[in-house]
């Protein structure tokens, strides 16, 4: 390949060259000083002795004058008069031929043949111009020509980058497509059975789960050609362009097949029709349209599987995703600790860790990461323990690291007053004291008033396990959470500042959606109000309908409200309580700027209180978790209820929120 362009380049190179020396002769010359004479001006020349001698080539009536020094040493081309020789012409003219030397040279070939040349050299020239441009058209990079080509990117089956060994935490995900897998091996497994091969799959998740990951893993298992592309490389600003370029793709996979064809970010040009305005969105319905007749036109023998990926599914076209195209979803959601150790461990191949470093808990200190996530935190490590001149990577750089990912860099050098990094060490002693304190909040890992990213600093809680919901004691104790530093900032200075105006912010959301969404309202009951509206082309929530009556907005205001100044009261009341130990803390992060939780811990003499009581609606006395069914016995009705364990998975949060 690169020694066929150099040779392509060379001959270029070549005609460049050789056309420049053409058209030197052609329009310069080699003398540089010849002018044309006629010649009565020669006869007057000689006759003035001006004239040192006259060169005649054989056989032609041209002639070269060369003149004297003393008239300015030069020359000059003429012809002689009636085709005669140049005595016969200096005879007419009655000069005597001993008036002036003469020459005769015989004709040179290499003369004529610079006289064909500079004709023909100028035309290959102009010749070879056209030929580069036409073929530097129907190049890849040039859209003028081949832009109704495919701009897929092929993967050979020959070279198998990734397998499923290589991709973690998705193993419900890799079970579904093994099935695939087989089908493009073993076609007649299923064919002897009457199976169809299912001719889409689409994988949905969030960004970062893996999808264009596992898509790769399916090709490099199964050992086929992959043609990888994006959903936006199908639509121009030509109409009819994203069109020609997908039958282009299914036209090269049908040559290649079996194979898989993997079209990311699918809702670029999949998204439901009929819902935008202007000619783009025509130019996408059309390569929708196009997309969907070939996959209409796969035949049962034709082995070839469309694997999308997005994260809008609720975008997509219905008549996308209707069997007989994508005949199946794979949903890609965040791993769970088992899948963030399998990650981890993936990850952390051929990098030097330290003996102390400990993937589990790596794992239980990062729930709601994604695999891209897990995959940049152990990379970081990696560079702040090269920075640090370190051969292996320890627990502190990990460490830091998630911080890093969660909140940014540290911002050592940012210029801070002391009154300043006072009030940032109690807003985050009260963070702190209050998470520790109240028994449904998340245990506290660390804290530190350095500035991170936006933050003056920040306290970071974590769950002890992944949840799969939240109830309303935890969310109650979060909004005493956020709402501390607010309230410690009050109590010791005595003044409000902005250092709380995004736990603030944080805080009313959570409070409006238990209200208006989750339905953990006392006074309006389990209802949801309000309907969020979007539009299809653009993908984003642009309004909510009220579907309630304006006395009932002023009831939803009233319960955020309460909510918030109950958690303000619940602050205030624990920090009330444990002044001492907001004092500790906040002296502790003065001295160190950054403490773990088990030095948090340290500082108190109780164990960490246990999770609330639970109040029966009906007014019986409150019971803990698992003492339900023993309190319906006392009262002679048997309950059906099995006991749970306080610790079992709730609702989480996407990636743990440092509360500051």
């Amino acid at each position: 390949m690169g020694n066929s362009k150099w040779m392509r380049n060379g001959f270029v190179y070549v005609i460049l060259i050789v056309a420049v020396v053409a058209l030197w002769f052609t329009f310069v010359g080699g003398d540089g000083g010849t002018t044309k004479r006629s010649f009565g001006e020669v006869i007057a020349d000689i006759q003035n002795q001006e004239v040192e001698r006259i060169v005649q080539t054989d056989g032609s009536l041209s002639i070269r004058v060369h003149y004297t020094e003393a008239s300015g040493k030069r020359t000059a081309d003429s012809r002689l008069p009636n085709d005669t020789d140049i005595y016969e012409a200096l005879g007419y003219y009655n000069v005597a031929a001993d008036a002036v030397e003469i020459d005769t040279k015989r004709a040179s070939r290499v003369g004529n043949w610079l006289g064909a040349f500079s004709f023909i050299l100028p035309t290959l020239f102009l010749i070879g111009i056209v030929v580069f441009m036409m073929r530097q058209a129907q190049g890849s990079n040039n859209q003028a020509i081949s832009f109704g080509k495919s701009r897929a990117r092929l993967f050979t089956a020959n070279k198998p980058s990734v397998t499923f060994a290589d991709v973690a935490g998705v193993e419900e995900s890799k079970e579904e497509l093994v099935e695939v897998v087989e089908f493009l091996k073993y076609p007649d497994k299923f064919s002897s059975l009457g199976a169809r091969i299912p001719r889409g799959v689409l994988l949905v998740g969030p960004p970062g789960t893996g999808k264009t990951l596992l898509s790769r893993a399916v090709a490099g298992e199964a050992g086929v050609p992959f043609f990888s592309i994006s959903g936006s490389e199908f639509v121009e600003m030509f109409v009819g362009v994203g069109a020609s370029r997908v039958r282009d793709l299914f036209d090269q996979a049908k040559r290649n097949a079996p194979c898989i064809v993997f079209v990311d970010e699918i809702d670029a040009v999949g998204r439901q029709r009929g819902a935008g305005l202007g000619g783009s969105h025509d130019e996408r319905e059309q390569t929708l349209n196009q997309i969907l007749v070939e996959m209409d036109g796969f035949d049962s023998s034709t082995n070839v599987i469309v694997i999308a990926a997005t994260n809008r599914p609720d975008v997509l076209d219905p008549a996308l995703l209707r069997p007989g195209r994508f005949d199946r979803q794979v949903i890609l959601d965040r791993p769970d600790i088992a899948g963030r150790k399998a990650i981890l461990e993936v990850h952390s191949r051929g990098k030097p860790m330290e003996e102390s470093v400990s993937i589990d808990n790596l794992a239980r200190q990062t729930p709601g990461f994604s695999g891209a996530d897990l995959e940049n935190l152990v990379n970081e490590a990696a560079i702040l323990a090269a920075r640090r001149n370190k051969k292996t990577v320890g627990h502190d750089e990990l460490t830091e690291a998630i911080d890093r990912v969660i909140a940014g860099p540290q911002r050592k050098s940012r210029v801070i007053t002391e009154r300043e990094r006072l009030m940032t060490a109690y807003h985050e002693a009260g963070h702190a004291l209050v998470a520790r304190m109240l028994p449904n909040s998340d245990p506290v890992r660390k804290v530190s008033i350095v500035a991170r990213g936006m933050m003056g600093g920040y306290t970071r809680v974590v769950p002890d396990s992944d949840r799969l919901f939240k109830t309303k004691a935890q969310f109650e104790d979060d909004l005493a959470v956020f709402m501390a530093g607010h309230v410690a900032e009050l109590m010791i200075f005595e003044e409000q500042s902005t250092g709380a105006a995004n736990d603030i912010e944080r805080a009313t959301a959570i409070a409006r959606r238990m209200v208006t969404e989750f339905g953990m309202s006392r006074n309006l009951g389990p209802l949801a109000f309000g309907k969020k509206e979007e539009l299809v082309f653009l993908g984003r929530e642009i309004s909510e309908s009220r579907n309630y009556s304006d006395e009932v907005a002023f009831q939803i205001d009233k319960e955020i409200r309460s909510l918030i100044d109950t958690a303000h009261a619940r602050a205030q009341d624990v920090i009330t309580r444990e002044a001492d130990k907001l004092e500790a803390i906040a002296q502790l992060l003065i001295r160190e700027e950054t403490i773990e939780g088990e030095q948090l811990e340290a500082l108190f003499d109780s164990p960490r209180p246990s999770p609330d009581l639970v109040g029966p609606p009906t007014g019986r006395p409150a019971t803990r978790y698992g003492q339900v069914a023993a309190a319906d016995a006392s009262e002679g009705r048997a309950s059906e209820r099995p006991e749970r364990d306080r610790d079992a998975p709730g609702f989480g949060q996407l990636r743990p929120q440092p509360a500051g």
